[in-house]
């Protein structure tokens, strides 16, 4: 099975900082975020590859995932081992590309694959401005899958009413948990059968409080789907049009996920942010941080 991870976008939101940069390979800490969601999309044990699918425009995503041997070796030479196995460790990982070249929507980015998939599996989709730090929401995912028979599989978390006007929303009902804890309604381990995504809608006429959180395990059957799909809002070939058709055809199923499992860096906040929250979380990093941070800083957060 391969995971899929779209990277093509020019990262408006960063500009000027990814004119030479592409946002994929800011860090987070001392590693690039698209780093941390290829090694989550490689954490369940079905998925043996991950599919960047880059823009011709950026090809230092490539080069990133490429084995250097000259600078491992220069590396070596200054004593810097611990580096010099992670930059081998980072262009070893099982990484593959394709690209597209117009800017048509999320479902169309995820088409741009299909050439480099089997056509009788199924397939991750992961956001690569999203990632999980312990890697475990896919795992949980390809669980539900097993549970149902290999159908389709969206993380969903809940977002306050006030809010749901902003995401796409799922309508099902809840079927049961994928642990022991005997989860129900919107609450983190859920399980839901999806009927129906429906796209921003007002708080008074949404199904639920449950939004897709951008980690996708898919049917083989939407590739094929997103082939057909004509462009749908925007102008674009999205990823959900063909899921709702999906629906029609097969069963698919919704795993509640707690939001803050995830770090977002979408934009230059949210990604200031998670850089914040993992050095905080890095007890190698903690203490540094907060003495680099200083202490007005620190007393204007509190």
């Amino acid at each position: 099975m391969k995971a899929i991870i779209p990277a093509a976008g020019l990262g408006t939101r960063f500009l000027p900082a990814t004119k030479g940069t592409p946002k994929e390979l800011l860090p987070v800490l001392s590693k690039p975020v698209i780093q941390y969601v290829v090694e989550e999309a490689l954490e369940p044990e079905e998925v043996d590859g991950v599919i960047v699918v880059n823009s011709p425009e950026k090809p230092q995503i490539e080069s990133y995932f490429h084995v250097d041997g000259g600078f491992e070796e220069t590396l070596r030479a200054r004593g810097k081992e611990k580096e010099a196995d992670e930059i081998h460790a980072a262009g070893s990982l099982p990484v593959s590309f394709c690209y597209q070249r117009e800017a048509k929507g999320l479902g169309h980015a995820v088409l741009c694959a299909s050439r480099m998939l089997r056509g009788d599996e199924p397939f991750f989709v992961l956001l690569g401005d999203y990632f999980v730090p312990d890697r475990q929401m896919c795992v949980k995912m390809a669980e539900v899958s097993k549970m149902h028979g290999g159908a389709s599989v969206i993380a969903v978390a809940p977002v306050p009413e006030d809010q749901v006007s902003r995401y796409g929303i799922i309508a099902g009902e809840c079927v049961g948990s994928l642990s022991d804890m005997n989860a129900t309604g919107e609450k983190e381990g859920a399980v839901w059968k999806v009927t129906g995504l429906v796209e921003k809608p007002a708080p008074e006429d949404a199904p639920s409080h449950l939004f897709i959180v951008g980690r996708y395990l898919l049917s083989p059957r939407v590739m094929e789907l997103l082939a057909t799909q004509g462009p749908g809002a925007g102008g674009e070939i999205q990823l959900t049009d063909a899921m709702q058709r999906l629906l029609a055809e097969e069963e698919m199923y919704a795993l509640v996920v707690d939001p803050a499992e995830g770090c977002d860096t979408g934009t230059p906040a949210a990604w200031a942010a998670t850089n914040a929250r993992m050095a905080l979380a890095d007890p190698d990093s903690r203490d540094l941080f907060l003495e680099a941070l200083g202490n007005k800083a620190i007393e204007q957060l509190r």
